[in-house]
């Protein structure tokens, strides 16, 4: 077994086990089920110490354990988890991140660390100290004599398949006290020519003498214990309790009672009272402490565990792989793109049948590699929301509002690359909205308002992109008070006359703020400037709508992925261009004319009123235009525009790779791709083009408008 990636896989599973937790708990501050949060807490609690335990981690095992004991009583009933323990418990998730950080590091705790842990387990403490279960009375006065453990252990024909040595952990088991008796049961080794030298068929009773606590005993086979049967009795245990292991046990009564004997667990006596325990049973009945439970009971609890075998054995196997890995994935995918065109195209400039058959095949069949390739880095961005849970908990608690978050599209899915750089964006609109929208809670009574702030995140697919939303149902932006802070800091003259939505979007300028005082949160003038900045990296965009008084509502545009995608083919003169399929509505054939001056103007598309740009001017083209020219309608976020070209081409395949620095400001250009030719295409960025349009078409209005007015006078 190779520890490095063993530890690994336990990080990454110790990760994903306290985001569960934290979700849980913070469920159950918004009412969620209790019982269910409660068991969801302890498992992942105890998940960890056992796994920790496993790499000799003391420092983790230590402090969980504390943890694990107070749950324990939480989820036995003779505690209540209140809102003070589900703070207390989400200081010990984060502590247990912070520990589980180290981990990942190869690093020990500093003694800060060591003071927070003390701390948090003081804290602990003094609820296991109020709340100590007093001593229950012995139902049955018979009791072994034996101050030894008895360990009862029959593994699994698998465990040598799975790599794990049967008396490794019989080894193991000694440097934590004394094996004072063993036998080896060997009853179910088959005959020598039905011998599987692969399958194991050993089963083993020990008598144990050890200070160690039973959660500590059963550590020792945490690896096996899914495919083992082990059961473990203290010290001194009820005479019951052995009865109850011989009837469970498949050898046959009388050797295993031999063979406790002679380990030392029981006495000659105490097996002659055990067997007359389970003799004086009725037919059908079965002895459980002090009352019987019938036949009937025992096979629906016996079909239920079945149940959930068989739903277990029922569940999709995941694996994890490492990023890095399928990174490498899209890009020979891209690569095989690229040949596969090459191929494609020399068919075609063959003519030979057969072979245009064959590259037609791999076309379909690259493009189903293309699109499962891509799929497996697709990622529900629910995961990302459901983090915000706890940036709501924290910012709220610290600026004194009460909030909460409600979520919207956690189930679409988006490259894993866009979740990654979008994660840091989302968490300073989240905290913008509830510092600077959502207004204090003796402001939204006055104003009619419930006391509660909502903020909402939402996700959706709209025209071959994701649409993210940061809604709150705050004050809204104040308009003035934005040009104001404007004005005096030099960004718009002070005689500007803008649009509302130009006054919004003053906010993404670098250094603005219209906080009134510093503070951990915002004042600084830094953030949203960033904010728009790494959202046009990916491509996407970012609008606002606010109504004054109302709330805002902050809306990322970005592609559903960075890589590959399909593309309508267009040339311009000799150059090619590509433009995302998604964003084609349709192709039309252009009837302005060519001797039509300027770059825009207007089609009427059907009784609608379309402007169009025409590519040829806009990218200074200067061979001579052909006499049938195409209009391609594109949309993006609602918005309808056509863009000229001489000729279309088809749909392609398209590899995204990114400009260089130096042509990285060109407007209306979101990268480039390799055709089967060999020649570089650029990809069109739509949303850049449409802004440009809309642009002249202001300007263009403007114009006419004065000459108007000229004209008048």
């Amino acid at each position: 077994m190779n520890l490095d990636e063993a530890l690994d896989t336990f990080v990454a599973e110790a990760e994903e086990l306290l985001g569960n937790m934290e979700d849980a708990l913070l469920g159950m501050k918004r009412g969620s089920a209790a019982e269910d949060a409660i068991h969801a807490i302890f498992r992942a609690a105890h998940t960890i110490k056992g796994s920790a335990g496993l790499f000799g981690l003391d420092f983790v095992v230590g402090f969980t354990h504390t943890a694990e004991s107070v749950l324990d009583l939480v989820r036995a009933g003779e505690l209540e988890m209140d809102a003070a323990m589900v703070e207390l418990m989400l200081e010990v998730c984060d502590h247990l991140g912070s520990l589980i950080s180290l981990v990942r590091q190869g690093d020990l705790p500093d003694a800060d660390l060591q003071g927070s842990a003390s701390l948090l387990t003081a804290r602990l403490q003094n609820y296991l100290e109020k709340n100590n279960p007093p001593s229950l009375p012995e139902v049955e006065a018979a009791g072994v004599v034996s101050d030894c453990w008895h360990i009862s252990l029959r593994f699994g024909q698998d465990v040598l398949r799975y790599g794990m040595d049967p008396f490794s952990f019989i080894r193991y088991l000694g440097k934590m006290g004394r094996i004072v008796g063993m036998h080896t049961l060997t009853d179910g080794i088959p005959r020598l020519s039905a011998m599987d030298p692969e399958s194991c068929h050993l089963g083993f009773e020990i008598r144990f003498e050890s200070a160690a606590d039973k959660e500590t005993i059963e550590s020792v086979f945490d690896f096996v214990k899914e495919d083992c049967r082990i059961v473990i009795l203290a010290p001194h245990s009820m005479i019951e309790k052995y009865r109850i292991l011989i009837e469970e046990l498949p050898e046959d009564d009388m050797l295993l009672g031999e063979i406790l004997v002679k380990c030392g667990s029981l006495t000659q006596n105490e097996l002659d009272a055990a067997l007359r325990i389970q003799a004086s049973a009725p037919i059908g009945e079965v002895l459980v402490g002090q009352g019987m439970v019938r036949a009937p009971v025992v096979e629906a609890a016996l079909e239920k565990q079945k149940q959930g075998r068989d739903a277990k054995a029922g569940e999709v196997s995941l694996i994890r792989v490492d990023s890095s890995k399928l990174d490498r994935l899209i890009d020979l995918v891209g690569e095989l793109i690229i040949v596969g065109s090459s191929a494609s195209l020399f068919a075609q400039r063959s003519g030979v049948a057969e072979l245009l058959e064959i590259t037609s095949s791999m076309s379909r069949m690259v493009e189903e590699v293309r699109d499962t390739a891509l799929s497996l880095r697709m990622v529900q961005i629910g995961a990302t929301f459901n983090r915000f849970q706890r940036v709501v908990h924290d910012v709220s608690r610290e600026l004194g509002k009460d909030i909460r978050l409600e979520i919207g599209g956690a189930e679409t899915e988006l490259d894993k690359v866009v979740v990654e750089k979008i994660a840091d964006p989302l968490t300073h609109l989240v905290r913008n909205s509830m510092d600077h929208g959502i207004e204090p809670e003796a402001a939204r009574i006055a104003s009619g308002k419930p006391a509660c702030g909502t903020l909402k995140l939402n996700a959706y697919h709209d025209s071959g992109s994701i649409v993210i939303e940061v809604s709150d149902d705050g004050g809204g932006l104040n308009r003035e008070k934005i040009l104001k802070k404007a004005i005096e800091k030099g960004i718009v003259a002070a005689d500007a006359n803008l649009a509302d939505q130009e006054i919004c979007q003053l906010i993404f300028e670098a250094g603005f703020s219209t906080a009134d005082k510093v503070s951990n949160l915002s004042g600084r003038g830094v953030g949203m400037d960033v904010v728009r900045r790494n959202i046009q990296d990916l491509r996407g965009s970012i609008e606002l709508d606010s109504v004054e008084g109302q709330g805002t509502t902050t809306r990322i545009r970005l592609p559903l992925t960075l890589s590959i995608i399909d593309g309508c083919q267009v040339a311009v003169g000799k150059s090619s261009y590509v433009i995302p399929l998604d964003m084609v509505i349709e192709c039309i054939e252009f009837e302005g004319g060519q001797d039509e001056a300027g770059q825009s103007g207007y089609l009427n598309l059907r009784g609608e009123v379309l402007p169009y740009l025409r590519l040829r001017e806009y990218f200074e083209v200067d061979e001579a235009a052909q006499k049938r020219q195409n209009v391609v309608v594109v949309q993006y976020a609602g918005r309808r525009a056509g863009l000229v070209v001489d000729s279309l081409l088809g749909e392609l395949q398209t590899v995204i790779k990114p400009l260089g620095r130096m042509f990285g400001g060109v407007k209306g250009i979101g990268g480039f791709t390799i055709l089967g030719s060999g020649e570089v295409a650029l990809i069109l960025d739509v949303q850049r083009l449409l802004q440009q349009a809309e642009e002249r078409e202001q300007k263009n209005s403007g114009r006419n408008l004065t000459i108007m007015e000229e004209s008048r006078s």
